[in-house]
């Protein structure tokens, strides 16, 4: 590939955090505050006109030929401290750079503190897909996430997600799963269910141990253990197939049923390798992810060299092969590998029962979790195959035949 817009062999996705790390909230867990040392003095952490108009136009022109949808997500921090005119000028140049035919869509991620009947109605006009942070009642949620002045934020991003949901605002629930709201998965899944949240993202809290001690088992207090981890997955799933199939949606769920069906995941910490999923700091430097955001991983900047060509990198390439590479043998002969796959490579840092690295942290639970969930996935995966709705289970698990029009 050569020249300002070189394109790419393969569909990729960046990951954009126009603020940097910065934020007005003070997450205990927030893995991305600390990103800020890696641009010491830095007083500008706004992605500026110049870098927006070269990340929106390069990320567009290098998808391959025929790519028929770009999604742009937008990410920090906290993005929203940009205001609406950000974004605003966003769409403008996603329409100016847009081949004929291609769908472009945006989706930001927010913890909701600003989010008023303006943004609502910005976000859902635009079209704008919102994953809104919450983790639960406010005794588990409040808990970790507070704000500049330690002060809990629950209240105010339930309010949010209230609006939104009376203005028609898209968005899913993005649930940090730690070890407060861990032991409570059942209670978390109701609570945010009948808040009227209807798509669920979990995501399991694990924080390496300070700086020199970040080997083995070694994680915070904070982080959620293997074993709560799988009994969370566990207790939220039987809750869900009892009444909620069709009805509420779980992302690990739908992952792991397309999986049995043989689709490939959409989900990049479920597929057999990574890589293509970058993320793009407020200065335009490009990392081969947003987990691995430091100086080892720093793949150039787009001012320098087009997003295209770094998309291609002989580094970025090797960072996501690896995934698949660095298996331990364990891993390889599990009964679950064809769902798991190892999961994401920043919590491949434990030895194996053989001495082997780079097993998972949180092997355990996703084993127990995709044992537990399989027959009851397997019997979707049967009814699908028939043509039949999955939600149909629920009625058959409750003793009540499945409705029929002589199918």
């Amino acid at each position: 590939m050569s020249g300002r817009d070189s394109r790419s062999l393969w569909p990729f996705h960046v990951m954009s955090k126009p603020t940097g790390p910065i934020c007005n909230l003070d997450c205990d867990y927030c893995y991305y505050l600390e990103k800020e040392n890696l641009y010491p003095g830095n007083q500008r952490w706004k992605m500026g006109d110049t870098c927006l108009e070269q990340f929106i136009r390069q990320y567009i022109t290098a998808q391959p030929a025929g790519t028929e949808e770009v999604t742009f997500a937008w990410q920090g921090g906290e993005p929203t401290l940009l205001g609406i005119g950000f974004f605003q000028r966003c769409l403008e140049l996603q329409r100016q750079f847009a081949r004929p035919g291609m769908k472009v869509s945006n989706t930001i991620q927010t913890n909701g503190v600003l989010m008023d009947a303006e943004w609502c109605r910005f976000l859902r006009e635009n079209g704008f897909l919102v994953g809104l942070s919450i983790d639960g009642p406010s005794d588990v949620h409040d808990a970790y996430r507070k704000d500049l002045r330690g002060q809990g934020t629950q209240a105010k991003v339930m309010a949010s997600m209230h609006l939104m949901k009376r203005l028609n605002v898209e968005f899913n629930v993005l649930v940090a799963v730690h070890r407060v709201n861990a032991v409570d998965g059942g209670r978390v899944y109701r609570y945010l269910r009948d808040s009227g949240a209807t798509f669920l993202q979990f995501i399991p809290v694990v924080e390496r141990a300070a700086e020199g001690a970040s080997t083995g088992e070694q994680v915070t207090d904070r982080s959620v253990s293997a074993e709560q981890w799988g009994q969370f997955l566990c207790d939220v799933f039987d809750e869900w197939a009892e009444r909620d199939i069709g009805r509420v949606f779980v992302q690990i769920f739908d992952q792991m049923l397309g999986a049995v069906l043989g689709f490939e995941p959409s989900l990049c910490v479920f597929q057999k390798r990574c890589g293509r999923a970058m993320a793009v700091e407020h200065n335009g430097d490009v990392y081969c992810c947003d987990h691995f955001v430091d100086a080892d991983h720093l793949l150039g900047n787009i001012t320098s060299e087009p997003l295209g060509t770094l998309a291609a990198d002989p580094r970025q390439i090797a960072f996501g092969d690896a995934k698949e590479l660095t298996l331990p043998d364990e891993c390889r002969a599990c009964e679950v590998l064809h769902v798991c796959r190892g999961e994401c490579p920043k919590n491949r840092f434990r030895f194996s029962a053989s001495g082997q690295q780079n097993l998972n942290y949180l092997c355990a639970g996703y084993r127990r979790f995709f044992n537990h969930a399989m027959p009851v996935t397997q019997e979707m995966a049967a009814l699908i195959r028939r043509g039949r709705p999955p939600a149909e289970i629920t009625r058959m698990r409750n003793g009540k035949p499945p409705r029929s029009f002589g199918a």
